[in-house]
Order: C-alpha cells, then structure tokens, then sequence
C-alpha cells in the first residue's frame, strides 16, 4: 500500500533520495524528515501522504487476521504506528 498503491493514485514518489552533503545531525534531520516529506513525480516536496494513509490503509485490512476482540482502535493505531516507524527498523 505505502510503496505502489497510495503513491501511484496521488503522484508521489516513494522512493528515499539520500542527502549527499552535510554534517551528522543535519542528514540524519532530512533522513528522519523523509516519513513525513516526499517527492512528488514532478519533483516538488510534499507532504507524504502515501506513507501515512498506506499505512493506515494496510492497518485496517489487517484486521481480517485478527479475532473480534482485537480489532479495537489502540490495536490498530499500533498496527500504524509500527507500519510508520517501519524505516527506522533498520538503522
């Protein structure tokens, strides 16, 4: 949903585009910046829409999986937050 679906339908590029330059803190700012900012296809920042309403989009059809007492709001706002967080699992 965050990688094909979401971004196609609203013009977005999912892709991460590295800062080339700067000191620690300043690239590790625009890398952190990068779930809520994106490229558009053509070229301008937004904000990123496709990785927020995926995730939310993936969170509720998830919900197919799991039994009726499980499909409260603070289960799936966990299911989101993990799915938006997702990025910095790998650093």
């Amino acid at each position: 949903m965050t990688e094909a679906v979401v971004p196609s339908l609203l013009r977005e590029d999912p892709r991460y585009f590295p800062l080339g330059s700067g000191g620690f803190l300043k690239r590790t700012g625009y890398a952190v910046s990068r779930i809520w900012v994106t490229r558009t296809d053509t070229g301008s920042r937004s904000f990123n829409f496709s990785e927020i309403l995926g995730a939310g989009a993936s969170a509720a059809i998830s919900n197919i999986y799991y039994p009726a007492e499980n499909r409260t709001m603070s289960a799936n706002l966990s299911r989101w937050a993990v799915t938006v967080g997702e990025p910095f699992s790998t650093c």
